[in-house]
């Protein structure tokens, strides 16, 4: 079958074009509205300016095709193949995308409002300034892709492989990132206010910088992670991975730290105001001339830590280990050391 013929059927009321070859057509603007062409190979077919309103091309090949201002509107593209294809400018509003293949296509200024994205493949996709809000994206690969500007606020990110990907710029708020792989993923400039990374693994992540007012953190792997200068006030981090991890100049303030793991982690001048640190470990860890007056240290580990010209007045270290610390010049003016094991070995009373 070739363009002419199916446009001719479709124009005298034939609805089911399943499985139909199509490879190299030409149909461009065509009218094709509620059209059946699941498991259809229509590999380098143009179909710019189409209409394929509530159209079934699940299971359909589609790669290399020209589907630039394409209308797929409530279309039912599920397990569909679309690898490599010009997406610009279509419409995939309330479309069915599960299991998709989108993998290294351009999607540059498409429209995917209330779509469902779940378990698709969008690796090395180019997903620019494109609007995700409340799209459901849990399970799916985004591996590479780059999502600089994107408004992905309040969109279910949970599970999904996000690993190199390029977040900059990004609106991630209230955005459900938890269990999410953001292994080296670039984050500079990204709005996480609100946002869900629980469980999320973000090991050599580059969050230098960023506003993460209220984020949730619990149990998140931040290994080696960059976060200089990051504001990350009252975010709740308890049980999180944080080994290697650059903390320089970030402001903790009111946040929960409680067995969080430290150990090397540098927090010089780190604002820590009001912070648990409850049974935290802060082994090796850099607190050069952080001040943390009245903060709760109650079972911390911060053997071997550097904390030279730290504030520790009315802190409460009991049952702390200090052993081998060093506390040149620190201030521990009213702190609780109850139980504590000193830098010499010695447990204080």
């Amino acid at each position: 079958m070739d363009a002419c013929e199916l446009l001719k059927r479709y124009a005298a009321g034939e609805r089911n074009f399943n499985k139909v070859e199509l490879i190299h057509a030409d149909l461009i603007s065509a009218e094709l509205n509620g059209i059946h062409l699941s498991r259809a190979d229509l590999d380098w077919t143009n179909l710019s300016g189409a209409k394929l309103v509530e159209a079934d091309l699940s299971g359909a090949e589609l790669v290399n095709s020209n589907l630039i201002n394409i209308d797929l509107s409530k279309a039912n593209l599920s397990g569909a193949n679309l690898s490599r294809s010009d997406l610009s400018w279509a419409n995939l509003s309330g479309a069915n995308l599960i299991r998709t293949d989108l993998c290294q296509s351009n999607l540059r200024g498409a429209n995917l409002s209330r779509a469902n994205l779940s378990r698709v493949d969008l690796s090395g996709a180019n997903l620019t300034g494109l609007n995700f809000s409340e799209v459901n994206l849990s399970g799916a690969n985004v591996t590479g892709a780059n999502l600089s500007g994107a408004n992905l606020n309040r969109a279910d990110l949970s599970g999904t492989n996000l690993r190199g990907a390029d977040f900059s710029q990004a609106k991630l708020v209230g955005t459900n990132l938890s269990g999410a792989n953001q292994v080296g993923a670039v984050l500079t400039g990204a709005d996480l206010n609100g946002a869900d990374l629980s469980r999320s693994n973000l090991t050599g992540a580059h969050l230098q910088g960023l506003v993460l007012s209220g984020v949730i953190l619990r149990g998140a792997n931040l290994r080696g992670a960059n976060m200089r200068a990051v504001d990350i006030v009252d975010a709740n981090l308890s049980r999180a991975d944080l080994i290697g991890a650059n903390l320089s100049r970030v402001n903790l303030s009111g946040g929960n730290l409680s067995w969080a793991t430290l150990s090397r982690a540098n927090l010089s001048r780190a604002e820590l105001g009001g912070i648990n640190l409850n049974r935290a470990t802060l082994h090796g860890g850099n607190l050069s001339t952080v001040d943390l007056r009245g903060v709760s240290l109650i079972g911390a580990d911060l053997s071997e830590a550097n904390m030279s010209g730290t504030n520790l007045s009315r802190a409460d270290l009991s049952g702390a280990n200090l052993s081998s610390a060093n506390l040149r010049g620190v201030n521990l003016s009213e702190a609780d050391l109850g139980g504590a094991i000193m830098p010499d070995g010695r447990r204080r009373d």
